[in-house]
């Protein structure tokens, strides 16, 4: 198997058993031909540090899957598939392979009962998907097969954006995600088709929203908002700046007979507009705000801009349910600026709550860029 071997002199994160090398840390690329082929990685001494699959289209040449000598091929895949399955429940609903947190780079599985979403972000995944995707058909049976590879990111890997299907077509259908059925279009929507990571947290903070005046602020969907309607809010608004989001939470709220109002909106404006109405439950879960280490202390001052005014609309007793999905804001980063915020506020604050992604999204300890989702419940005291 042909080999990269690193620059001498400095001390890249491969090192310290992060999968990833960078195309400035080596010495010499071994050219096209490899892209998207196994080859191995050694330190400047010419010590092996595993096998990955090579891209120079990519800035991340060389991405691990093993530490020692392994093929990328499909004994490979349904090694690696089947022992990603081995580590998840039973649930009908989860994520079955997540990337290098399952050994397999650049390959998502989600499942929706009996439909299975994957999507190839890498060169070399996109080139076995097909017999990858033999591979879930053999091992669970579902019904269809969607090979959803409309990813922007893809494009960092010289590849096109597409959606296919193996098996039966997928078309939009309602869905029981938790408490609630929503309508999901697999082949059309973001991501694999919904965002199964916050699964777990809609039921969590629904159990604190009984009786409450509830705002679900970045309702996508409307995954939290319906939840605590379902559990006997006395009052559901959320808020999104997507028109057709809020358009399908409400058809969400309408099919499962459940009493919540939605606008589209941006938050920060809509905060500016309501100085005056207080919440019992806020719930701040918004898309990244930022996908670099570089925009950091930009972000920073747009998550504690908006943490500030949740906390300034809560009711005395009330509750913030706030999470951030970027890896770049660290637990500390997070929790220093909810301080700064909580003390701008006015407010006193008490910890009820530290959450993480869920177990389906597993986390190496190693591979900081794999614990990318984390949030914090509060109650305000005074």
């Amino acid at each position: 198997m042909p080999a990269l071997k690193l620059k001498p002199g400095n001390r890249p994160r491969v090192l310290k058993g992060h999968p990833w090398v960078f195309a400035n840390e080596i010495q010499q690329p071994l050219g096209t031909d490899y892209n998207g082929r196994a080859v191995e990685c050694r330190d400047s001494q010419g010590r092996l540090l595993g096998s990955g699959i090579y891209n120079e289209q990519s800035q991340i040449i060389w991405r691990k899957f093993s530490a020692g000598r392994a093929p990328f091929n499909r004994d490979y895949f349904h090694a690696a598939i089947s022992a990603a399955l081995q580590r998840r429940s039973n649930d009908k609903l989860q994520r079955l392979v997540w990337s290098e947190s399952d050994f397999i780079p650049g390959l998502i599985a989600d499942r929706y009962n009996d439909i299975i979403v994957l999507q190839a972000l890498t060169l070399a995944v996109d080139k076995h998907i097909a017999e990858i995707a033999e591979i879930f058909d053999e091992l669970l049976k579902p019904e269809s097969i969607l090979l959803k590879n409309d990813a922007p990111i893809r494009s960092k890997e010289g590849l096109e954006l597409t959606v296919s299907v193996a098996g039966e077509d997928v078309q939009p259908h309602w869905c029981q995600i938790g408490e609630v059925e929503f309508w999901l279009d697999l082949a059309g929507g973001q991501k694999t088709g919904f965002y199964l990571d916050q699964r777990e947290e809609y039921r969590k903070i629904a159990e604190l929203c009984a009786g409450k005046r509830v705002l679900d602020a970045f309702c996508n969907q409307g995954g939290f908002a319906l939840h605590a309607a379902k559990h006997q809010a006395s009052e559901v608004f959320g808020v999104d700046i997507s028109k057709d989001a809020v358009e399908l939470a409400q058809r969400n709220a309408d099919h499962n007979k459940l009493e919540a109002t939605f606008n589209a909106e941006n938050v920060f404006d809509y905060f500016s507009r309501e100085r005056k109405k207080q919440w019992d439950v806020i719930i701040l879960d918004p898309p990244s705000f930022t996908k670099s280490k570089d925009r950091l202390s930009e972000a920073m001052r747009g998550y504690k801009e908006l943490n500030l005014r949740a906390l300034q609309r809560l009711a005395p007793g009330g509750v913030l349910a706030t999470y951030s999905c970027s890896h770049h804001v660290t637990h500390d980063v997070y929790w220093d600026m909810l301080t700064d915020a909580a003390g701008d506020a006015g407010r006193t604050v008490r910890l009820k709550e530290i959450c993480r992604q869920p177990a389906d999204h597993p986390i190496l300890l190693n591979v900081p860029e794999s614990e990318y989702l984390r949030g914090f419940i509060l109650e305000v005291l005074e």
